[in-house]
């Protein structure tokens, strides 16, 4: 259950969370056509600060422009309505939800010239996979659904009809005992977990997936900055699942499960079973970043 706040923006004012609804007959929610970001606000010593939210801003509108959508709003008024709606909710750490979608209109799979809304909700939402999974890891299985075709969904955009996909591989995960799915492209080499990008180590090598089948995720890239920064060996490399099983490590990273070890998939134990050296190496970097603990990456936070 959501732990809702008071107020969500909606197409340029706040309403009460309990009245942001919209009409049954929505566009968007009978074909999916819509975008959206994942975004997180975090305390620190000097107050509460939105992570990479000018980048967050920018894949909202590169998504839009990849599925042909019409945002009737600047970058600007987007960053300072989700900075505004943390605030007027008086939120010290939360996640936030902007999602632009074709509202209600015409019917038919053509959108035609029905209106293009935004809303934008924040809410205080922990670690995804749960608190004990970053210090501890998660079991994953690989899913029998393959992530699509390039051709098939433009894999760039963060389009909402494409997680069903996600919702289909997560639910077969979930019913088998396990807190999350790993998904293969079409050729058979990993892509991407249900919402989640996917690393894997190797003799002090950090590999991922390269920008291919997967969604460029924001985290992600934080991720292999701050390897490169610290003189870690970092691949852009596709591989295979039995790569991972026989993976020294392996973690995901998504702005939701921020950075959480795998310690087991398809039941085999990867590597010692628990969270790795690098793995933890790098969850303290990053979570010194966002809480405003280390000033190296100051120009990623933006204040509320």
């Amino acid at each position: 259950m959501i732990n809702a706040s008071e107020k969500i923006w909606m197409d340029g004012r706040f309403v009460d969370w309990n009245e942001a609804t919209v009409h049954v007959l929505t566009h968007s929610l009978h074909y999916g056509l819509a975008v959206f970001e994942g975004i997180r606000c975090y305390k620190g010593p000097g107050g509460s600060t939105i992570f990479r939210l000018q980048d967050h801003v920018n894949r909202l509108f590169e998504s839009a422009h990849i599925m042909a959508l019409s945002v009737p709003y600047s970058k600007k008024e987007v960053i300072d309505a989700i900075v505004e709606t943390v605030r007027v909710n008086r939120l010290e750490s939360c996640y936030i939800r902007p999602l632009l979608y074709v509202g209600y209109g015409e019917m038919g799979v053509y959108p035609g010239h029905n209106p293009i809304r935004l809303a934008i909700a924040a809410w205080p939402w922990g670690a995804y996979l749960g608190e004990e999974a970053l210090a501890q890891g998660i079991r994953a299985k690989v899913s029998s659904y393959a992530r699509h075709h390039v051709n098939v969904a433009m894999t760039r955009a963060k389009l909402s009809g494409y997680y069903v996909n996600s919702i289909l591989a997560k639910c077969e995960a979930k019913n088998a005992g396990y807190e999350e799915a790993i998904l293969l492209d079409t050729e058979g080499y990993v892509s991407e977990a249900s919402g989640e990008n996917v690393f894997i180590v190797k003799r002090g090598v950090l590999q991922t997936t390269p920008l291919t089948s997967i969604l460029e995720g924001i985290t992600r890239n934080s991720v292999l900055q701050l390897a490169r920064e610290n003189q870690i060996p970092v691949v852009e490399e596709r591989f295979t699942r039995d790569a991972m099983y026989v993976a020294d490590e392996v973690f995901l990273t998504g702005t939701a499960a921020e950075i959480t070890p795998v310690r087991e998939i398809d039941d085999r134990v990867i590597g010692q079973g628990q969270r790795g050296p690098l793995t933890e190496t790098l969850q303290r970097l990053f979570f010194q970043i966002v809480h405003g603990q280390d000033s190296a990456h100051a120009a990623w936070l933006t204040p509320v």
